[in-house]
């Protein structure tokens, strides 16, 4: 098959384009306004995008029901901070409850019965039951096409300014995911587990 997505020509019941462009990672991202009101939430339109400095970038979209923009993309331009956690197969109900659409400033970690510990070099708290945590500053926001019924599309990249590792997850010395089990967004409402991995070496001059 073929179509274009500005047509939605698919003849699909649902779009099939997140479905293309699998497994993605999933940010999930602290931020915190000045007033300290947080938001958790979790991002598939999340990667990072440079390995040195590192930075990584999330999308968030749309607007809430009352037509505000996001807390996530609001708090951060507001703070010019934010903090990535690791999401994990443990984590995967809580993870996923914290993507409830809440009343502005309603803490998600508190209604996902999760606990919020300091950062170290940024506002926006972690994630404790997560193993992996990256304070990030902001770099820049990015205003990307509208979608079809008109609401924005943003791009947040920051750099990542602390990692904090689990100790427990170390082995030999590097991450060993096979502990940690972090889960990927597929598409529609699947989602995939990091439980087999494998190594492979570059041919000679490869990038």
């Amino acid at each position: 098959m073929f179509y274009e997505p500005a047509k939605g020509n698919h003849g699909l019941p649902r779009d099939p384009f997140k479905a293309c462009v699998v497994p993605r990672p999933i940010g999930w991202v602290t931020t915190q306004d000045r007033a300290g009101r947080i938001n958790l939430a979790p991002f598939s339109f999340f990667n990072a995008i440079a390995g040195d400095p590192p930075m990584v970038c999330y999308a968030p979209g749309g607007l809430k029901p009352d037509g505000q923009v996001k807390d996530s993309l609001a708090f951060a331009r507001e703070r010019g901070e934010f903090t990535c956690n690791l999401a994990t197969w443990d984590l995967r109900e809580a993870m996923n409850q914290t993507s409830a659409g809440l009343a502005a400033g309603q803490n998600e970690a508190d209604f996902a019965g999760l606990t919020l510990v300091p950062a170290r070099l940024v506002a926006p708290p972690r994630v404790k039951e997560s193993p992996i945590h990256l304070e990030c500053t902001l770099w820049q926001i990015l205003d990307l096409p509208k979608d079809r019924h008109g609401e924005p599309n943003n791009l947040v990249i920051g750099t990542v300014v602390g990692v904090h590792i689990d100790d427990a997850i170390l082995n030999d010395g590097r991450v060993d995911l096979s502990r940690v089990r972090p889960i990927a967004r597929l598409g529609y409402m699947d989602y995939a587990v990091v439980d087999t991995i494998f190594s492979m070496r570059r041919p000679p001059g490869g990038d």
